[in-house]
């Protein structure tokens, strides 16, 4: 026979971290989104080279939108460690692992700025900052579709979120390749701009998603 209390004892602390986590599932969605508006608005409203330049062109020391770029960025990075505390129990261990890596990454993206134009090899000669901040860009963004392909197969994480990275990781995996290896082969100007930003809107919304759909997450946390 159950002794009396148990289980309020036991319910209560589940049911307090489960509010928990919706309450980091509704932060990280305003994040997501307070920094999706920012970025947009310095990108738009910067004096950068539209889609023939870098995004992070919108950040550059001094620049109208530095601040406004930089807020932005370091909202972003505050949504991925959100959604990393607001995914349910039983998920794999790497996947919040790889969203903080990338909330870290993402964060020194935005604190170190790149020169003007933001060049990067084999076709520009780059500064030291202009190599820690690409750097810094490109392990964020593979830190978070690495975080997608765990989460796609870790059954506690649910359908939905499950669903969401699968589907943004099959569309990511591709777009992250190509933008690569357009780089590599020609360099800065529209073709890398346009996949660079279609990368990023696919990550920001499928962090916007998945913060969404942890914060209305009812299911009551499996016991372990």
């Amino acid at each position: 026979m159950a002794e009396p209390g148990r289980s309020g004892t036991t319910t209560a602390p589940r049911a307090g971290a489960d509010v928990a986590r919706r309450a980091a599932g509704s932060a990280a969605a305003g994040c997501a989104l307070a920094g999706a508006v920012a970025v947009t608005v310095a990108v738009v409203a910067g004096p950068g080279p539209g889609f023939s330049g870098y995004v992070s062109e919108s950040g550059i020391a001094g620049g109208a939108q530095a601040a406004t770029y930089r807020i932005g960025i370091l909202a972003l990075a505050a949504a991925l460690l959100l959604i990393g505390a607001a995914l349910p129990p039983g998920v794999w261990a790497a996947a919040p692992a790889l969203l903080a890596t990338g909330a870290v990454f993402t964060a020194v993206s935005g604190a170190v700025t790149c020169s003007a134009g933001c060049p990067l090899p084999p076709f520009e000669r780059a500064t030291n900052a202009d190599l820690v901040h690409g750097g810094a860009s490109i392990a964020a963004t593979a830190s978070v579709v690495f975080a997608m392909l765990t989460l796609a197969v870790s059954g506690p994480a649910g359908p939905a979120v499950r669903r969401l990275a699968g589907v943004t990781a099959a569309l990511a995996l591709p777009l992250c390749a190509t933008a690569g290896l357009a780089m590599l082969v020609v360099g800065r100007g529209a073709v890398v701009g346009v996949l660079e930003r279609l990368v990023l809107v696919l990550l920001v919304v499928w962090g916007l998603a998945t913060a969404t759909v942890l914060a209305l997450d009812r299911r009551p946390a499996r016991r372990l």
